[in-house]
């Protein structure tokens, strides 16, 4: 496991020793009975209903390959309403993983914020200005662990 940040210290980038907090980041993920390689590559696929180019996304070589996919599809109708709570569902599964959730309650009370430099002002943070709902999901998603913890004891494996 990775060292633990220094308490409250902002975790502002999802590479090096925090690489696993990138959607990116290899972990198998299912949406819709079918499994990903990525939470990258199930959100990308998400933005269509085509099952085809779902398909395409979901035998994608790379996480960047899938993102570079999901700009070109049919953008299904109802995106832009739906794309927060799918994000966070496919962040949820992740975290499932036992080791993954351990590592995300291992960052205590750090901020988390998805800096970038390719101007993801919607999903992170470019150059100081964001909405950072990546970061807020993750955050979210932390403290639902935390309090499952406080409750049972035990993480949820």
């Amino acid at each position: 496991m990775n060292a633990l940040p220094e308490q409250g210290r902002p975790i502002d980038s999802f590479s090096g020793e925090y690489r696993w907090l990138s959607n990116f980041y290899p972990s198998a993920v299912e949406l819709d009975r079918v499994v990903y390689a990525s939470v990258e590559h199930a959100f990308q696929a998400a933005k269509t209903l085509d099952r085809e180019e779902r398909l395409t996304i979901q035998l994608s070589a790379s996480a960047g390959r899938a993102k570079r996919l999901g700009r070109k599809v049919k953008l299904r109708k109802d995106w832009e309403s739906v794309k927060v709570e799918v994000m966070r569902g496919l962040l949820r599964k992740k975290f499932a993983d036992p080791d993954l959730g351990r590592m995300l309650l291992a960052t205590g009370d750090s901020p988390l914020i998805e800096g970038n430099t390719w101007n993801d002002c919607f999903w992170g943070v470019c150059g100081g200005v964001g909405k950072n709902w990546l970061g807020r999901l993750l955050m979210e998603i932390r403290a639902e662990k935390r309090a499952a913890f406080a409750v049972t004891g035990a993480n949820e494996e």
